[in-house]
């Protein structure tokens, strides 16, 4: 059985880190130097996928027989993931136009 409160930090710590990156990227993008946000973006998709394998343990985990409270902390959680995951692919949108 997954622990709630490490799965929950896990999620936002990396969702996080995504985001950061993200905006890294676009900053870099906005000064031009395209090459480098495309690999921030790159390293931002390692800490997003870190983040949905554990909110998809979590899933998995309810679906059967470890059903989990909802809290207040793990929708915060789903908030990080979600924002970091509309981020990416805002600032790959946005660095295709800077690189135009």
């Amino acid at each position: 059985m997954i622990d709630l409160e490490e799965a929950v930090m896990e999620i936002i710590v990396n969702a996080g880190q995504s985001r950061s990156l993200c905006f890294e990227a676009l900053h870099a993008a906005r000064g031009g130097d395209i090459p480098r946000a495309k690999a921030l973006l790159h390293e931002a998709d390692g800490f997003s996928r870190q983040a949905h394998q554990m909110q998809t343990r979590l899933i998995e985990q309810d679906a059967g027989e470890g059903r989990q409270p909802m809290t207040l902390i793990m929708v915060h959680a789903q908030d990080h993931l979600m924002t970091s995951l509309l981020a990416r692919e805002l600032s790959e949108e946005i660095i295709h136009l800077y690189q135009r």
